[in-house]
């Protein structure tokens, strides 16, 4: 079989691997789709992903959909159509049994934050245990099924922020994962939807998935406490600082972007007499199940898939899925 494997900055490569043999409790998939992340951008362009860096050949990929090619326990029949929760959690920890993905000594699908590495799912084969599978509703395109992951974290940040019905909700960074917050954010019941980002096109996918409001950063101003809830999505200091000035008092301002593991310029002045509350957002727990289940809804969410794109050809998938401009979400094709 082959895989995609990023050596280090830049270096990326088709390789040949034996076929992987599931154990009781695993399932062999035949990997349809595999959506590139911010983080695996991350690995490739730089080598490292925050404080992980690659010290082996990793697969990249945690965004996957495929079909089933074999399972020893019989439970699921070959070609069935699934995509897969990419987490495993560590040891229970008191006070978290509600929130599995933060418990400490977990992994991930195609991180480098383990050693050895977990590796992803950019490879014609797939080993994953059988808790990890989630079988698609009938109908549900494998395309689509590929972005049941980012919407995941989606989903699980608009929770973070409690009830938005009838709130002024404000998504700050029009990515890939900022365009599923605003699907996400419009699905919870907001009133108002709007988004901001540096780029006219992202803002253009945005209005086409239901924000009502765009600022383009640099042109438009986005007026002092005129939003109930603000989504950070950019993961870039000063646009928390906006974020701060955008919410309302005593409003709600969900960080989702992840940020630079460094001390960076913010100013939380407005923080104290808004008394905003913010709250970090990391990946999720159940929430791939919801995200299933919307993506079955309709076909609503298809324009955030641009691009899709042969794995041989990983080197110009790579390219344009860092072009805000040019791309939304960039699948690979296995």
């Amino acid at each position: 079989m082959k895989s995609l494997a990023i050596h280090g900055k830049e270096d990326i490569r088709w390789e040949d691997r034996e076929a992987p043999e599931p154990r009781d409790g695993e399932v062999r998939l035949r990997v349809g789709f595999v959506g590139i992340c911010g983080s695996d951008l991350h690995y490739y362009f730089h080598g490292a992903n925050g404080e992980y860096t690659i010290r082996e050949p990793l697969t990249p990929g945690h965004e996957l959909s495929g079909v089933v090619d074999l399972d020893p326990s019989g439970r699921l029949a070959p070609g069935t159509p699934v995509t897969v929760h990419p987490a495993r959690y560590g040891a229970s920890v008191p006070g978290l049994e509600d929130r599995p993905h933060l418990r400490a000594g977990g992994d991930y699908l195609g991180s480098a934050a383990a050693d050895p590495h977990r590796q992803g799912g950019a490879s014609e084969l797939l080993i994953v245990e059988d808790h990890m599978v989630r079988v698609l509703p009938e109908g549900l395109p494998l395309e689509r099924a590929a972005l049941a992951e980012p919407l995941a974290v989606a989903l699980h940040a608009v929770s973070l922020a409690g009830d938005i019905t009838g709130r002024r909700v404000l998504v700050i960074g029009a990515g890939p994962i900022g365009l599923l917050v605003v699907a996400a954010a419009v699905h919870a019941g907001a009133a108002v939807v709007g988004a901001s980002d540096v780029r006219a096109e992202p803002l253009d996918r945005a209005q086409s998935l239901g924000a009502t409001e765009l600022a383009l950063v640099g042109r438009d101003t986005i007026e002092n406490e005129s939003y109930d809830v603000v989504f950070e999505c950019s993961g870039v200091g000063v646009a928390l600082t906006q974020a701060v000035r955008a919410a309302r008092r005593a409003g709600t301002i969900v960080q989702v972007g992840m940020l630079a593991n460094a001390e960076i310029g913010v100013n939380l002045a407005p923080l104290l007499a808004k008394e905003l509350t913010i709250r970090g957002a990391f990946r999720f727990s159940t929430e791939i199940d919801d995200a299933v289940a919307m993506l079955a809804e309709s076909d609503a969410l298809d324009p955030v898939i641009s691009h899709v794109i042969p794995a041989t050809d990983a080197v110009r998938a790579f390219e344009l899925a860092r072009d805000s401009s040019a791309s939304a979400k960039v699948l690979l094709s296995l």
